[in-house]
């Protein structure tokens, strides 16, 4: 797959197709396939799963691969949310020496600590789009006193060295693109409050959690987002007929059915359960409607 896996430079690395160059912190893997680029930042999640030792495939390389799309997997070392030099250096380097002219769009995509690495980022390349989910802002406790959720990140890694602290002052130079949250957690909703602007779209997926990406992806629906979102910049009536699916994600259908039998009149939330466990057999939706109806004899004894 890897043509040029140690290039002395980036400037030597670029003329081959695919490359990989090593960083103190962060690697790049590179994979020429079209002249649309995804440039992917790991998680904590993908992070977990690669193994011990790289070259690392980039993150969504098989998605991009299914497109038929180049692609350049910003590979972190560590769960340190880019908090160190190199990916920074190592954009704005690729963009001095033009590798990102050979585009014709370019998306930087990411979730949660690549979500906030590719806000932090995107505007290092003019023209590049971003497609982040569930972002974080920063983990900074002075900025954003709210996120309280990472504690060993936080603790670990710098949180107090200005650069590239805080998403939200880079937000304003980017191109455009779109921002995907549950509204209903709380830190998520807050930290794309923080990150608005007129170019950045901001899209709810309620009851899907912060993991809202795998939702996303068991609805069948990530592939098409990405291609919409890299050759259009915009979402199309198809992705929120695929969403349609993201019933089939247990996870999604537990919290919306909790919730809709918290907000709802239990005749409405006994009829989802009746729907979720005739369709699919959740064993909770039957549990959560023994509830609704158990709580309803009480009102009425």
């Amino acid at each position: 797959m890897i043509e040029n896996e140690s290039p002395q430079s980036l400037e030597e690395g670029i003329k081959s197709d695919c490359f990989v160059f090593k960083g103190e912190h962060s690697d790049i893997t590179a994979i020429k396939r079209s002249d649309i680029l995804l440039v992917t930042f790991d998680n904590l999640a993908s992070i977990d799963e690669r193994p011990k030792d790289g070259p690392w495939k980039p993150w969504l390389n098989d998605r991009a691969e299914a497109l038929g799309y180049s692609i350049l997997g910003m590979q972190s070392h560590n769960k340190d949310w880019y908090r160190r030099p190199d990916a920074a250096a190592q954009i704005g380097s690729l963009q001095k020496i033009g590798y990102f002219d050979q585009f014709s769009r370019v998306l930087f995509v990411g979730a949660s600590m690549g979500g906030f690495a590719a806000l932090c980022f995107a505007h290092l390349v003019p023209k590049a789009r971003v497609l982040a989910f569930s972002p974080q802002s920063t983990l900074n406790r002075d900025i954003a006193p709210f996120e309280r959720r990472y504690p060993w990140p936080y603790r670990k890694f710098d949180w107090d060295t200005p650069a590239y602290l805080d998403a939200a002052e880079h937000v304003e130079g980017i191109a455009g693109g779109h921002i995907f949250f549950d509204p209903h957690v709380g830190e998520d909703a807050q930290h794309v409050q923080r990150l608005s602007t007129s170019e950045l779209k901001n899209v709810k997926i309620p009851f899907s959690g912060h993991t809202l990406i795998r939702t996303i992806a068991k609805s069948g629906a990530l592939e098409l987002l990405i291609q919409e979102i890299a050759e259009t910049g915009e979402l199309s009536t198809a992705f929120w007929r695929k969403m349609r699916n993201r019933r089939k994600d247990p996870r999604w259908a537990k919290s919306f059915l909790q919730a809709a039998s918290a907000r709802h009149g239990s005749g409405l939330a006994r009829r989802a359960c009746d729907i979720m466990w005739a369709e699919y057999e959740y064993p909770f939706a039957r549990r959560i409607r023994k509830r609704i109806v158990q709580r309803t004899k009480q009102k009425t004894d």
